[in-house]
């Protein structure tokens, strides 16, 4: 029982063993070529299980997905050969299988070292026919429009590589031209920020100006206006006291003879020196009126 047992187990490993050595996946993010003692037999394998000759044939699997290759910064000149360091990065994927195994033995070191160069050359030939103005803003996307279009046929003929996008991250100055362009741009804009604090303090004062003569203009026609209507009160005061001292002018003589005595006796020591027969006395010599 035991020696069949034994049997049983040697034998499932000697199959998983031959399953190991003869079946294989390639998966649907993989592409893989097939080898026979180092000569390529199948250029493009499809995603699924497949078999092979144990030490005959090998098995290379090569990542399908879109890569990114981070290129180091470069310097290039424009048209007015005028210095710049440019960062970018592409975006590649294989797309025959086959030649990128026979070109770079599918080392993709190998693969970033070869892209770099060919995008390094494609960015100094299109930044050497623009200025610096365009290839900053203006035709930047254009740029690498034309870029990618001219190397993407290059790559996938040479190496199958498919150039997806090429992209460029940065732009800088050279490090001794950004300190004299800075100072530049720093000088301008003080120069700017001179006039507008001039052109501010100008429109300041006209508006001061213009704000102090509506002042004036405005106190003025308020005291016009209140002393045509105190005017306007006064005469109208003296309208009813006219009024009044016509239905009665006797009665109006003697209660403004009463307000007379008691503004000038307030106090217990006023004294007022006026002769007696006075008008002023009038209506204390005699109580009964006329």
């Amino acid at each position: 029982m035991n020696n069949k047992l034994f049997a049983a187990v040697v034998a499932v490993l000697l199959a998983v063993v031959l399953a190991s050595n003869t079946l294989y996946i390639i998966h649907a993010t993989e592409r893989g070529v097939l080898l026979k003692f180092g000569k390529v037999v199948e250029s493009d394998l499809p995603p699924g299980l497949h078999w092979k000759l144990p030490m005959v044939h090998e098995v290379r699997k090569f990542d399908a997905r879109i890569l990114t290759l981070d290129a180091r910064p470069e310097r290039f000149l424009t048209v007015e050969k005028k210095g710049i360091i440019v960062d970018s990065f592409a975006k590649w994927r294989i797309q025959d299988v086959g030649t990128f195994y026979t070109s770079t033995n599918g080392e993709e070191s190998r693969v970033e070292q070869l892209l770099a160069q060919r995008i390094n050359e494609g960015l100094r030939n299109q930044f050497a026919t623009r200025s610096l103005q365009e290839v900053v803003s203006g035709e930047r996307d254009q740029l690498m429009e034309d870029l990618t279009g001219s190397l993407n046929k290059l790559t996938l003929e040479r190496y199958g590589i498919q150039l997806v996008d090429v992209r460029v991250k940065r732009i800088d100055l050279p490090e001794q031209v950004s300190d004299s362009v800075f100072s530049r741009m720093t000088t301008e804009r003080e120069r700017e920020a001179r006039e507008h604090r001039s052109k501010g303090k100008e429109q300041a004062e006209v508006i001061r100006a213009d704000a102090d003569r509506q002042r004036t203009i405005l106190e003025a026609e308020a005291y016009r206006d209140a002393e045509q209507m105190r005017g306007e009160g006064d005469a109208k005061a003296a309208a009813i006291y006219a009024a009044a001292y016509n239905q009665d002018p006797e009665f109006y003589s003697f209660m403004r003879s009463l307000t007379a005595y008691k503004e000038s006796f307030q106090t217990k020591g006023d004294v007022l020196l006026v002769a007696p027969d006075s008008e002023f006395f009038r209506y204390l010599k005699d109580k009964t009126p006329e």
